[in-house]
């Protein structure tokens, strides 16, 4: 088996970033999800109920992260900022604090939206635990929905598109890595993989939600609710939710790279 695909999604909801290699840190891939927009009570704001935002697209630069929207100026985050306040922000059940970027950048997606909003940052010296009831003490996350990495195997879109009228692109399900070489969902059962000389372990079943349904090109959710509907005929488990892809927490450090050989451990 073999590594395909690594992506990151600086902005939690915005179109992804295909890269050739990454560094794996304890919470994941360097600038994936380390920003995510809020709304005035600090409640994370997702594509799920703005599907506009999965038009967005991001570029990270050596001091600035890029912005870019249909319809709109191009705008820079700093990837470093110097200062800013410190705002308690809701993601699902978690609690946390993160820093507030800039009134130009809160400006800029309050427009986009058309709804009052702030970026904030997760940046190193604040935390995110993963949640205990899958993760060890210490483990961290950024601002993905609960875990560092999600991986994909190929063979799994592949068995889906079999049964779609209208195939979709692994895309749709913002995979992290993407593996070749694997049965269908054979991602299901792995409890430990390295990729390249990075170790991972498993620790649960990717729940997967509206956001699948959305055309990342268009912003527009599909009709027939494709593919969450079709997924939920035969993915669904009995005590509920439906599963396509393996979160992962890294074990070990180091760099991944496009091509790296994918082992199962456990």
């Amino acid at each position: 088996m073999k590594l395909t695909e690594i992506n990151i999604y600086p902005i939690k909801s915005t179109r992804r970033i295909a890269l050739q290699q990454s560094e794996v840190l304890p919470r994941g891939l360097p600038w994936d999800r380390r920003w995510m927009l809020v709304d005035s009570d600090g409640r994370f704001v997702t594509a799920r109920k703005h599907p506009r935002l999965a038009m967005v697209q991001t570029r990270v630069g050596e001091t600035s992260l890029y912005v870019q929207g249909p319809g709109m100026p191009s705008i820079e985050v700093p990837l470093y900022p110097l200062d800013g306040e410190r705002v308690a922000v809701q993601i699902w059940r978690d609690r946390c604090e993160a820093l507030a970027t800039s009134p130009e950048a809160d400006a800029w997606f309050s427009d986009y939206l058309g709804m009052p909003v702030r970026l904030v940052q997760l940046t190193d010296d604040l935390h995110r635990g993963v949640d205990p009831a899958y993760g060890r003490p210490g483990d961290e996350v950024s601002f993905a929905d609960g875990f560092p990495l999600l991986l994909i195997g190929e063979a799994s879109l592949a068995d889906l598109n079999t049964r779609l009228e209208h195939p979709v692109e692994m895309r749709r399900f913002r995979p992290n890595v993407v593996v070749a070489g694997a049965e269908p969902y054979a991602e299901d059962a792995w409890r430990r993989i390295r990729i390249g000389d990075v170790e991972f372990e498993g620790v649960k079943a990717c729940s997967r939600c509206i956001f699948t349904t959305i055309d990342p090109d268009t912003g527009e959710k599909d009709p027939a609710m494709e593919p969450l509907r079709t997924l939920g005929t035969y993915r669904r488990r009995p005590e509920g939710g439906v599963y396509f892809g393996q979160n992962l927490v890294p074990r070990s450090g180091g760099v991944i790279r496009v091509g790296d050989r994918v082992e199962i451990l456990a």
